[in-house]
């Protein structure tokens, strides 16, 4: 794609700058503020959710991914690879989120015996790059796992091999946000539940509420980790029951002062999860959001700046919630260049933020608040329409990434010269 000049783009956005401000509206400003949203990008576009056990593929949990594109990752040093490929195209500040199936061992462990040790090297990464970890249990894909129950077995062993997971779990999250200056969110979700009718479900929540306090027992400093529970609707094998329900975990955050998390595919299908935000803010201090695009579902489709997507972005400026609201991607498509799908998804998601921040929020509340709500509607219109590309692509100059299109001749070099070499 041909290239745009310096000073085409800064024509461009001086013309902007002047339409926004009409609406009290600094873009100055707003490119600021936006420079200082993080962002995490997951580690499990990379490489389709496998890691790094010796398994090629995500075997049961309710998760899928599927396609064949060449190139994935096959071990850390291709991954991180990717990521900083990624990273250089990216606009803002961006954060990686590891499963604990990522670890960087030459002698394998199971994982009731994984530690802070096994993930020496990722902090050392995050050091060097500067950036932020971010941290999951991994209570799928594994022989413990393929009853479809983990920390609701019924079994004590197997609640007691899961446990033992999820507190070595937070002990490496812990270690990771003390390292590097910027608490690690480790975010617990498990698959458990059952494909056809089960009849006691209360018992299994009781069991998973018991192993839950177990894998909690143990206090970090909130500057080192901070430990969120994520739902699930449904999942693959888990059709008629899941033990870890919105409702059930809501309910366990609030109790417990854990962080939520809402992923955008965990819920009925024409449910959206922005406006959950401002219902679940007024009781909670920090909410994790995990941005998808569910076309199908919890398809976990790259992140585009849709409808659903900048719906997100917008509760979260309206309620002015960007120090609350915890952001990070959550996708795994195999049938495409996995770098691609990074780089559009945290793009996307950025630009979600950056779109709601140019909105005349000020006039708009205005005019809701005087009754004139036609002159909201009017508002909301016109904004519609205003040329947020010319600041956005001042965004890109700013960070040092490219414009608009331009950074997939990037991928596709790479692709050429190191993803297709790849067996």
């Amino acid at each position: 794609m041909k290239d745009r000049t310096e000073a085409q783009v800064e024509r461009a956005y001086q013309d902007a700058k002047e339409r926004y401000n009409a609406y009290g509206i600094d873009t100055d400003e707003v490119l600021a503020r936006l420079s200082g949203v993080e962002v995490s990008m997951n580690c499990w576009q990379g490489d389709d959710v496998a890691g790094f056990e010796g398994a090629d593929s995500i075997t049961g949990g309710g998760i899928l991914a599927t396609g064949n594109y060449p190139g994935r990752a096959r071990n850390v040093t291709e991954l991180r690879q990717d990521a900083e490929l990624a990273f250089s195209l990216i606009p803002g500040k961006q954060r990686f989120n590891l499963h604990a199936i990522y670890l960087d061992s030459q002698n394998a462990v199971d994982r009731d015996e994984i530690g802070p040790e096994h993930f020496a090297s990722w902090i050392d990464w995050a050091k060097k790059l500067g950036i932020g970890l971010d941290f999951n249990p991994t209570f799928f894909s594994h022989e413990k796992a393929a009853e479809g129950y983990t920390l609701a077995s019924y079994d004590s062993d197997i609640r007691r091999f899961w446990i033992e997971h999820g507190k070595r779990c937070r002990e490496i999250a812990a270690d990771m946000g003390r390292q590097l200056g910027s608490a690690c969110v480790n975010n617990l979700w498990i698959p458990d539940g059952s494909k056809d009718d089960t009849t006691d479900r209360l018992r299994r929540r009781e069991l998973l509420v018991e192993s839950l306090d177990d894998v909690f027992s143990a206090k970090y400093p909130a500057e080192e980790t901070l430990d969120a529970v994520e739902s699930k609707l449904f999942g693959i094998g888990s059709e008629s029951f899941v033990a870890g329900s919105h409702e059930f975990y809501l309910a366990y955050a609030l109790t417990r002062k854990l962080v939520l998390t809402m992923d955008a595919g965990h819920y009925h299908p024409t449910e959206g999860i922005a406006e959950k935000l401002s219902a679940l803010l007024p009781f909670m201090d920090k909410v994790l959001l995990h941005v998808s695009r569910p076309v199908r579902w919890d398809s976990d489709h790259v992140v585009l700046f849709d409808d659903a997507t900048r719906a997100v972005g917008r509760e979260i400026i309206r309620a002015d919630a960007l120090d609350r609201v915890v952001l990070a991607v959550d996708f795994f498509d195999a049938s495409i260049n996995r770098i691609i799908a990074w780089v559009v998804g945290l793009r996307s998601t950025t630009k979600s933020l950056l779109a709601a921040m140019l909105e005349p929020n000020a006039m708009i509340r205005e005019a809701e608040d005087a009754g004139r709500l036609g002159e909201r509607l009017a508002l909301l219109e016109d904004a519609r329409t205003m040329p947020i590309s010319a600041v956005w692509d001042k965004f890109c100059l700013e960070q040092g990434t490219p414009l608009g299109g331009e950074w997939i001749d990037a991928v596709r070099r790479y692709e050429s010269e190191v993803l297709l070499k790849r067996d």
